[in-house]
């Protein structure tokens, strides 16, 4: 993928009274309970571009989604929360709209003051959004003179915010975050640093196919836990007990670890339980599970083990947790490994995080940000990135 245009790359004065509209990611976790955000990382990472746009006295507009709302208004996705979160951080208000489409709201803006920050309601209240309806992409292209995609977690998507209001801009360029990330990856892809290691976990191998493909060739090491590791066990023969597997991709796992067997690294015990739950009874199971019982976690040798591989320096790439983490006494797994990846950052390795699973596991095991290189804000994206796919709004940037 060619180099992409940045904001920077534009003078400062290049913005000073246009409209310029900012596709960001700000699908974050909200705590409905007490109306507050759970994690407001994807907000923060998108502030340099914020600041940067307000400083050059441009007038901006933040498009969004948040969750799946599948084309209807639902109060509990409103963005109104996160504009309140974002005046909090920026220090200065931000107008929020939720009428935006057929209404004069473009004119509106010409009388705004030159550093003014609106957000508008969530995009995916209307269908016509992830249809890229042509009509619904002019409307929102008529709000902005410049387009700024700063939403590389959204990019793998032809939606009309991220794609099809494009083509009625001069301009369209990509924000500082979307820059790092493409930065970032293209790097892991092309020339990473050796060793490679690789780290996998999460429930499904599925959605990664392409990106391990294309990974297993490059990496000195794959490590693989949470459901992940189950289907490699099960392929080998290993009683896996009741835990999650995916029967579809046996024959697939089967013929990568006979090619790879050098390379992948899997758990040898793990923490295991009858049930699924927080107060579940569980215990340590060697590398065959008992029937009745089902792996959460990776065992404690097995924790060991891939301490002594996550080392550094290097070049080292983690996606999914080790286990159901969100539980406390199946979280051992995924704090060792997020805080053996922060050691070995300090020890000189560049670290990607990939996933909103690993990200919130960073946070539980409190490593700081400034202890991994990079904190992907990419999921799907980020995967289909890696697996060899063109992502829409990264290809339609100048």
């Amino acid at each position: 993928m060619n180099k992409k245009k940045v904001i920077s790359d534009f003078p400062k004065s290049f913005y000073k009274g246009k409209k310029v509209f900012v596709r960001v990611d700000f699908n974050v976790p909200i705590n409905l309970e007490n109306d507050s955000i759970r994690e407001d990382y994807r907000i923060r990472r998108a502030l340099p571009t914020i600041d940067f746009l307000i400083d050059a006295g441009a007038k901006v507009i933040l498009g969004s989604h948040l969750g799946r709302p599948k084309g209807k208004i639902v109060k509990d996705l409103s963005l109104n929360i996160v504009a309140k979160r974002l005046s909090e951080l920026i220090d200065k208000k931000v107008v929020f709209v939720e009428d935006f489409i057929g209404s004069e709201l473009s004119k509106k803006l010409d009388d705004l003051s030159d550093g003014s920050v609106i957000m508008l309601e969530n995009l995916r209240f209307h269908k016509e959004e992830t249809e890229n309806d042509s009509g619904f992409s002019s409307e929102l292209a008529k709000l902005g003179d410049v387009y700024v995609n700063e939403a590389f977690g959204t990019s793998h998507r032809a939606h009309c915010s991220t794609y099809g209001m494009t083509k009625d801009f001069v301009d369209k360029i990509s924000g500082f975050l979307v820059d790092k990330e493409l930065s970032f990856v293209s790097k892991m892809m092309r020339t990473p640093e050796h060793p490679f290691l690789v780290i996998i976990g999460g429930s499904k191998i599925k959605d990664k196919i392409s990106a391990l493909g294309n990974l297993l060739e490059s990496a000195d090491k794959i490590l693989v836990g949470g459901g992940a590791a189950y289907t490699f066990l099960k392929a080998n023969g290993v009683n896996i007990g009741d835990s999650i597997y995916e029967e579809e991709m046996i024959d697939w796992v089967k013929d990568v670890f006979n090619k790879y067997k050098e390379k992948i690294i899997l758990p040898i015990d793990h923490i295991v339980s009858k049930d699924f739950n927080k107060s579940s009874q569980c215990s340590i199971s060697d590398i065959s599970i008992p029937s009745g019982h089902m792996a959460l976690d990776i065992g404690p040798k097995t924790i060991e083990l891939f301490n002594s591989i996550i080392k550094g320096p290097g070049y080292i790439f983690w996606n999914g947790p080790m286990g159901v983490f969100e539980f406390e006494q199946y979280s051992s797994g995924t704090i060792h490994v997020a805080r053996a990846v922060a050691l070995a950052t300090w020890r000189g390795a560049t670290s990607v995080v990939g996933g909103g699973e690993t990200i919130a596991a960073i946070r539980k095991a409190e490593v700081l940000e400034s202890e991994i290189s990079h904190m992907s804000t990419g999921g799907g994206a980020l995967l289909e990135y890696l697996g060899g796919s063109s992502l829409p709004g990264i290809e339609i940037l100048d």
